[in-house]
């Protein structure tokens, strides 16, 4: 897949270039859709990962996207293949391990040469990324959280975290302070303070989604809002 620059108009809607890619299950070979978008002049590449119960085109990430074109940074989309055939709950974690692999290779054979190549996804998204790396090295810059899903709401005691201390690449966890996945906040913090280099960036009043409570905004605003922060996280680590 070659990319080419976008247009201002292109940049003011994320909704993207979507196409079909294979990706080799142990079950055997699948496809699933991503969408591409790429600002001019980007200086960054960051593949994102949907949530447990939303796909690729959920307006959150489309916002987010958006947002992110607008900081240079380009971005890939992609379903997980329970979602692409239309199920609401997840496979087997090897099967969205597999999948996470097979899209940062594509995406890295494809990428410019010499730009970094980073994976974030919204809550479950996020830590098949984070499971993924820890299994053995993607190549990506690093990894950034939308909602880690530390725990089951009101079962702290059930902690999913045991693997990110081998995480060796930058981590950025951005967490809504009233996010039960990860209230109390100790067990986030200590599972952070464990990581080799972590850091989180909390969103005061949010929730798992980073909804507010009194606040009503669309769900692509709230996506855009988390932009600045991830972007200004990726290029501090270009320095």
């Amino acid at each position: 897949m070659s990319i080419p620059p976008s247009s201002e108009d292109e940049i003011s809607s994320a909704t993207g270039r979507v196409e079909r890619w294979s990706v080799t299950l142990p079950a055997g070979e699948t496809e699933i859709s991503v969408a591409s978008h790429r600002p001019a002049a980007a200086w960054a590449t960051l593949i994102v990962a949907h949530g447990a119960g939303a796909g690729y085109d959920h307006p959150f990430l489309v916002g987010f996207a958006d947002a992110l074109a607008h900081a240079g940074v380009a971005t890939l989309r992609f379903n997980f293949p329970y979602r692409e055939a239309g199920r609401r709950m997840p496979g087997p974690a090897a099967h969205a391990i597999a999948t996470w692999r097979a899209v940062v290779d594509r995406a890295r054979g494809e990428a410019p040469v010499g730009e970094p190549l980073w994976a974030a996804g919204k809550s479950y998204g996020g830590r098949m990324a984070s499971m993924a790396e820890a299994e053995r090295p993607l190549g990506i810059a690093g990894l950034v959280y939308l909602g880690y899903p530390l725990h089951p709401p009101g079962d702290p005691e059930r902690e999913r975290a045991e693997h990110l201390p081998r995480i060796e690449v930058p981590q950025l966890f951005v967490e809504g302070t009233n996010d039960p996945f990860v209230v109390p906040h100790e067990g986030l913090e200590r599972a952070v303070t464990s990581c080799r280099d972590a850091r989180i960036a909390w969103i005061e009043g949010g929730g798992h989604s980073f909804e507010v409570k009194g606040q009503k905004r669309p769900a692509e605003e709230v996506g855009a809002g988390l932009a600045p922060l991830v972007a200004d996280f990726l290029r501090a680590r270009l320095l």
